[in-house]
């Protein structure tokens, strides 16, 4: 049995070489016996933590999705305005820890497995829902309810694109630019939706 306060290590290092694998092999080349070597540990104690390869991938893609909540908790520390804390959400999803190679290949294989494995949509729902939730904390202080949910709705949809592009070796866009290219989607509408509604209210 493991030690005492092993745990959370062992399985970070289990988690760690699943995403390397998936990089460098692909998801369905990827085994607990595979990530058991890599780890240094055996396939049986991998099993122990996780039960089979369905909940290694699960708690994988969990372990993303909780990366990418902290990116979001860093940027939005020290923010003062709505209009921040919505820049801090777009910036968190083009941090560079999401660019790294072995985190686009895994983020892509889970992706492609979502509409196939109900326990990783179940993740990926959390995920959408937290991104436009975070936005729409924002904006809904910036704009009516309705055009701030319209926007956040809209910006999630279009980040994910943009994320995606960005990925592909054919997207023709960098994280840079995709990031940029969200900032001003979120401003360009900030900046039409106040001015529309100051536009209506009575002189």
């Amino acid at each position: 049995m493991p030690k005492t306060g092993m745990e959370p290590i062992r399985q970070r290092q289990f988690i760690e070489a699943t995403v390397e694998i998936i990089h460098e092999e692909g998801l369905h080349a990827t085994t607990l016996s595979k990530v058991g070597r890599r780890a240094g540990a055996s396939p049986g104690l991998v099993a122990h933590y996780f039960g089979d390869k369905s909940g290694l991938m699960e708690a994988t893609f969990r372990h993303l999705a909780r990366e990418l909540g902290r990116e979001y908790q860093r940027r939005v520390r020290g923010t003062r305005t709505p209009r921040e804390r919505a820049l801090a959400v777009v910036e968190a999803n083009f941090a560079d820890s999401l660019s790294r190679p072995a985190v686009v290949s895994a983020w892509l294989s889970f992706w492609s497995q979502v509409n196939h494995r109900p326990e990783l949509a179940r993740v990926q729902r959390v995920v959408a829902a937290r991104l436009t939730s975070n936005l729409l904390f924002a904006l809904r202080s910036l704009l009516p309810l309705e055009d701030a949910a319209r926007v956040a709705k809209g910006l999630s949809v279009f980040i994910d694109g943009l994320w995606l592009r960005a990925t592909l070796t054919t997207g023709g866009v960098t994280f840079t630019e995709a990031r940029e290219l969200a900032r001003d989607y979120l401003v360009t509408q900030l900046t039409l939706r106040q001015e529309e509604y100051l536009d209506e209210q009575p002189a």
